[in-house]
């Protein structure tokens, strides 16, 4: 069978997708689109996924979009080792958990700040008015917060002692300000040697970093 992923790897949960992929020696051809140019839009991509967006793995005819649905579909179809997503009861909703809150918080702060500081400078020209990117600021650093009280704690991982996709989630969505010099870990003892644990242990990582 075949799978084929559609990425930018410019973007956090493609990052993630092609990472649990290498990781586990998923083989997999990569389709790479640039959001950029608007690949998103053109047609033969529209055939792919209407709502043009990334990530999309076909595996043969079947089409899957959202990163998490694709971490879960390549945790279950190939062998894989079980700490990804664990088949455990309470385990498995440790990692559900965090990926749930993810999509209404990590996500939603860094993609505001990512757009104000990358995408609308370029599109239009000119900077976004700094007190509004400061409280974008503040937002992510509120969110940073409750990924180390709630979800780390004491932890090695996020949802336990091994590594998980919620990890993996997590790590590139926290490397995307890094990139445009905003790191949001620095200072955070906790939080930064959870970082080194999840590149320990993906020792892919390198492939893709340069895109962090």
């Amino acid at each position: 069978m075949g799978l084929d992923m559609y990425v930018d790897l410019m973007s956090p949960p493609c990052r993630a997708v092609v990472l649990m992929a290498q990781k586990n020696n998923i083989p997999y051809t990569e389709k790479t689109l640039d959001l950029f140019k608007g690949d998103h839009f053109k047609e033969e991509f529209l055939q792919v996924n209407p709502l043009h967006k990334v990530p999309v793995i076909c595996h043969d005819d079947f089409k899957l979009t959202e990163s998490v649905a694709i971490l879960k579909y390549l945790s279950a179809m190939y062998p894989v080792a079980d700490h990804w997503y664990p088949k455990e009861l309470q385990a498995r909703a440790l990692v559900d958990e965090y990926l749930a809150w993810q999509h209404c918080s990590v996500w939603m702060d860094i993609v505001p700040y990512f757009i104000a500081h990358t995408i609308i400078p370029k599109l239009f020209g000119k900077p976004v008015a700094e007190n509004k990117v400061q409280q974008m600021k503040e937002n992510l650093e509120l969110t940073v917060k409750v990924l180390q009280t709630k979800f780390l704690q004491e932890k090695s991982f996020l949802c336990g002692s091994q590594i998980s996709i919620a990890d993996l989630h997590a790590y590139c969505h926290l490397q995307q300000p890094k990139a445009l010099g905003y790191d949001t870990l620095a200072g955070k003892p906790k939080l930064e040697a959870w970082l080194c644990r999840v590149e320990e242990r993906s020792e892919t990582i390198g492939g893709v970093a340069r895109y962090m």
